[in-house]
């Protein structure tokens, strides 16, 4: 079982990742400043891309172009290798 740290974390970051989706949805939408798609891949790495496909799917938002997609995928990946990784070293 993870710890309830990591449970909060993914939370968090989720939470936070879909607000900031929602306001960068909105940035572009009124031409303002936007969010660095860096910044996007960096919080669904950490844990937060649950709420980064929620947002993709809530606000139609980064959900198409294909670079981005790519390289959001590749952080979905590490971040899971990354989590069975603390699991299996946790239950050795």
């Amino acid at each position: 079982m993870f710890p309830l740290g990591i449970f909060v974390l993914y939370l968090a970051a989720s939470v936070t990742t879909a607000v900031i989706y929602r306001i960068d949805k909105s940035a572009a939408q009124t031409g303002r400043w936007r969010t660095a798609e860096s910044t996007l891949h960096i919080l669904a790495l950490i844990g937060g891309w649950p709420g980064a496909l929620i947002a993709q799917s809530l606000f139609r938002h980064k959900s198409r172009k294909p670079s981005f997609r790519v390289a959001f995928l590749f952080t979905v990946v590490l971040n899971c290798a990354a989590l069975l990784w603390f699991w299996w070293a946790m239950s050795v």
